[in-house]
């Protein structure tokens, strides 16, 4: 582990688009800063994502100064959106938790988003992170909030299980859809010069400047089938997790991390295992 450093970052500037790749991000309580501050909602006010449109994964969004952002999507002219002053309030469903959100205030964002998906869909922003969503109680402490991520602050994979994941993808039967590039599974820290599934024993470890504890495995979803450069979806990599990597009723594959303090990381920091 004496040569483990990060590899890549990767902010989500809103859910289920297509992520940036910055050399160096700040962390946050709740997550990188600018990662999934922002999240479509269908007319019913239920979270939209690659889950149900996969199309997402064509839709880029360029983080700007102050956090607002410039959407683009093929075929679309791009679009600026700054952040909503603030005001009111609206619910949002996402996932099981129930989020107080600012709507985009110009009815232009809503229509992008509409045409780019064929379906009625609204663009919302989280405000007050830190205190709008907590991190889901049975794996966190108190106090602890998360994003509009799936469920933790951060997403943290490893070079080295992706090349033994993708070998058994080429051993299984479907081997034609494989090797898997890494932005199949969206994390935010991405750890090179570790051994193969190492990070299933870390509970703690520091990146940098910056600690964090490990709060459980990443459970996968139909997202990872998702071509992230086509929308195409495949078999695997869920095939190959669910008779390799099958714990209790999830197919696992990365850490969910929640920051222990403030502080910045940058690609080639050296990564630590506390515990």
């Amino acid at each position: 582990m004496g040569n483990a450093r990060l590899q890549s970052i990767h902010v989500h500037p809103v859910k289920a688009f297509r992520g940036l790749a910055p050399r160096e991000a700040v962390v946050e309580p709740w997550g990188l800063a600018g990662d999934r501050r922002w999240m479509l909602v269908d007319d019913g006010g239920k979270v939209v994502t690659q889950r149900e449109q996969p199309r997402l994964a064509l839709a880029a969004a360029e983080l700007l100064p102050g956090g607002g952002l410039r959407l683009s999507a093929p075929g679309m002219s791009p679009l600026t959106v700054p952040v909503p002053q603030a005001g009111s309030t609206v619910p949002v469903q996402l996932f099981r938790d129930k989020v107080e959100t600012v709507p985009a205030r110009d009815d232009a964002v809503h229509a992008w988003c509409g045409a780019l998906l064929g379906a009625e869909v609204r663009l919302v922003y989280l405000d007050e992170p830190a205190t709008r969503r907590p991190v889901d109680p049975e794996y966190a402490l108190p106090g602890e909030t998360v994003s509009f991520a799936d469920g933790y602050p951060l997403l943290l994979t490893t070079t080295a299980s992706l090349d033994a994941l993708n070998s058994l993808i080429a051993r299984g039967d479907h081997a034609a859809e494989g090797p898997l590039p890494m932005n199949r599974f969206r994390p935010n820290l991405v750890v090179t010069g570790t051994d193969a599934w190492a990070e299933d024993g870390w509970s703690r470890l520091t990146v940098g400047e910056v600690s964090f504890r490990v709060a459980k495995p990443s459970g996968r979803c139909v997202v990872t089938t998702t071509d992230q450069n086509t929308a195409a979806r495949g078999r695997e990599p869920l095939y190959s997790l669910g008779r390799h990597r099958r714990i209790g009723r999830k197919l696992v594959f990365g850490q969910n991390l929640v920051p222990l303090g403030p502080g910045t990381v940058r690609v080639g920091d050296p990564v630590r295992i506390a515990g």
